[in-house]
């Protein structure tokens, strides 16, 4: 799995080239205008209930020494609650809402490495159904996550061995983000549970991309600019070489 982790990562080293040499940014104008109004609807609206959700935990102490301090770690907790939140329900929404624009850029990869293509269909009953799809798995992986996060997150305020449940947080958020990013190919090759199947077969895979796909998000307006063409091109990649090991050990592919 280790493999797989370092393979989902430095498929973003040719994802930016891959993106210039065939052209794709043309094709994200419109999913990278979803979520730059996604994302900043989701800061505001964090930005608003932080305050709000500090305020709430720091009514929980009932005295009146320590008050100030317990409000400040209030709001500090609350931020953080808000944040991690927030970066869950921005990413699933986005993935989901983006999923019919993502097909026909994977598609073009695909041809690119191995000259032919999958079919998934085509026409508007093909883009309702991976809408539909995008849909469905992303509040499936939604509700799994929040599952996962909610008690680590409260374990993370054990004394010294706290940071191993944020880590954790952090690694499941990027297990999700992968995941998403990986459908958008499989979506062609397997039906739902099928994909669900060789993702869990291919954890590393979708954590390696997932774990840059989080890195990206953090960088303050550009990350959520930027984040989906270079995840999606590199989760393209990585997903296509596990579906397809022989022929891209018989091509020798490399991005020159």
């Amino acid at each position: 799995m280790i493999k797989d982790i370092f393979n989902g990562i430095q498929a973003y080293f040719s994802a930016y080239t891959l993106l210039n040499k065939l052209n794709l940014w043309r094709f994200f104008v419109v999913p990278i205008g979803i979520s730059f109004l996604l994302g900043i609807f989701i800061i505001f609206t964090a930005y608003g209930l932080s305050d709000d959700l500090g305020n709430y935990i720091a009514s929980i102490w009932g005295f009146t020494w320590g008050k100030q301090t317990v409000t400040t770690i209030s709001h500090f907790i609350g931020g953080l609650i808000v944040l991690a939140i927030g970066i869950v329900i921005f990413k699933h929404v986005l993935m989901a809402i983006v999923s019919p624009f993502m097909g026909p850029i994977s598609e073009k990869i695909e041809q690119h490495f191995l000259g032919t293509i999958h079919k998934r269909g085509k026409g508007l009953k093909a883009q309702t159904s991976a809408f539909a799809r995008g849909i469905r798995l992303n509040i499936r992986n939604l509700i799994v996550e929040i599952l996962w996060i909610i008690p680590f997150f409260i374990f993370s305020f054990i004394p010294v061995i706290g940071i191993v449940f944020l880590f954790l947080i952090f690694f499941i958020q990027a297990y999700y983000a992968g995941f998403g990013n990986m459908d958008y190919t499989l979506e062609r090759y397997f039906p739902y549970k099928k994909s669900v199947e060789f993702v869990r077969n291919h954890r590393g895979i979708a954590i390696g991309n997932g774990i840059v796909f989080m890195l990206i998000l953090l960088i303050p307006i550009v990350g959520i600019l930027i984040v989906l063409p270079l995840s999606v091109v590199a989760s393209t990649i990585t997903t296509l070489k596990a579906l397809h090991p022989e022929k891209f050990n018989k091509k020798k592919t490399t991005l020159q």
